[in-house]
């Protein structure tokens, strides 16, 4: 049994500010431009403000690029274009800048933090800030043991939530989530087959080197098999991560959740993303709210996840290459609603309108004013009438009683 106390997320995540979110559809309706017409911009715009419990949203201003990256052992079964065991070779490449996320981060001004879980190489292959967090070197092969044991699925979960309060506490404003695995799709189908209740060629794609027919049946079988793994434990989500998991999918799941804790938005990319935001979900229905999916990379399983999550892409471009390229793509859209938002003027008031209001309110007071003092002076008369009536009586019986 795990000392880990999941349902915790569900009291500590909350939802958005509602309340803010109604101050910022409601300054919309007020700025120049007529509110729909930006299209999901409108939305994204309100949705940053009630993240940020603040009217005007803020700007985007310290994004982070964050990459959990590990190897896993069903890739020797051939799933992969990649061969097994071959993910540290990305890392380096995208540490080195030879990537298509590093190109796009360092166009974009944005820093790229690469995150080792699970890298089949020696720990010093790399800098202590991307090691550090490692929890064993490669996964277990899913289709007959398991990824990690009940510890390590802990230990891996544990460091996703510290790197969360790491980004958090450092003064990120928005995450772009992503990974850097080989192997790693067939895993994400796996979980999402398992938790949305499908088979294994529902959610079975390519990956992000294309594979050929064979390859995808290889692919296709594995989960398949894997899936057998999956339904026993399906109630214990801590227990299914390590059963077909990996140590980089528990550390995204404990990342994702504690960055809902944190109220920190979050951009996911793939299908290992996710997955493991699926994941995450059954564990705390709240928590989605804190995300947005950067882009449709074509993958069918992510399509299934997103779809559970009711989470809508920004972008359609079929970037499937991983590593939070797709999803990064979606940034400067996010930094653009956030732009309009806040600088978009508020339409300006039409001449006369105050006076011809103030003037409306005056007329009605006085008219009010006027009808009141009738009606008191009226009821004043009238008591004075009715007072008299009896004094007159008097003054006529008095002489008759004399």
């Amino acid at each position: 049994m795990s000392s880990l106390n999941l349902d915790d997320f569900t009291d500590l995540i909350e939802r958005p500010d509602g309340g803010v979110r109604r101050d910022a559809e409601a300054r919309r309706e007020r700025q120049v431009v007529p509110p729909g017409s930006l299209g999901r911009l409108d939305d994204l715009g309100e949705w940053l403000a009630a993240a940020q419990g603040s009217v005007p949203v803020r700007p985007v201003a310290r994004p982070r690029v964050v990459l959990f990256a590990g190897d896993h052992g069903i890739a020797a079964l051939d799933v992969s274009a990649r061969p097994a065991g071959s993910a540290a070779e990305l890392v380096r490449e995208v540490l080195e800048g030879g990537r298509p996320v590093s190109v796009l981060a360092r166009r974009l001004g944005i820093a790229v933090r690469v995150v080792d879980m699970s890298l089949d190489c020696e720990p010093d292959a790399f800098p202590e800030d991307v090691v550090r967090h490692r929890v064993r070197r490669g996964s277990g092969r899913i289709d007959v043991e398991d990824a990690l044991t009940a510890q390590e699925a802990e230990a891996a979960f544990l460091a996703g939530v510290a790197v969360a309060d790491e980004e958090a506490d450092s003064g990120t404003d928005l995450v772009v989530l992503g990974d850097v695995s080989v192997g790693g799709t067939t895993v994400a189908g796996v979980l999402v087959a398992a938790l949305c209740g499908t088979d294994a060629s529902v959610v079975t794609g390519r990956g992000g080197e294309a594979i050929d027919d064979l390859a995808w049946m290889r692919k296709c079988a594995a989960i398949r098999d894997a899936l057998r793994r999956a339904r026993p434990v399906l109630g214990d989500q801590l227990q299914l991560l390590a059963a077909v998991g990996g140590a980089d999918f528990a550390a995204m799941t404990g990342f994702l959740l504690q960055c809902a804790v944190r109220k920190l938005p979050v951009v996911l990319d793939g299908v290992v993303a996710a997955s493991c935001a699926l994941v995450a979900q059954r564990i705390a229905f709240r928590a989605p709210d804190w995300w947005l999916a950067g882009q449709r990379s074509g993958e069918p399983g992510q399509a299934k996840a997103l779809d559970r999550m009711a989470l809508e892409p920004l972008l359609d471009q079929g970037v499937t290459v991983g590593e939070g390229a797709g999803a990064l793509l979606a940034l400067p859209l996010v930094q653009a609603a956030a732009a309009l938002a806040a600088e978009l003027p508020e339409k300006p008031q039409e001449p006369g309108t105050e006076a011809e209001t103030g003037a409306e309110t005056e007329a009605e007071t006085e008219t009010e004013t006027g009808a009141e003092t009738g009606a008191e002076t009226g009821a004043e008369t009238g008591a004075g009438a009715e007072t008299a009536e009896p004094a007159e009586a008097e003054s006529a019986e008095a002489p008759g009683t004399k």
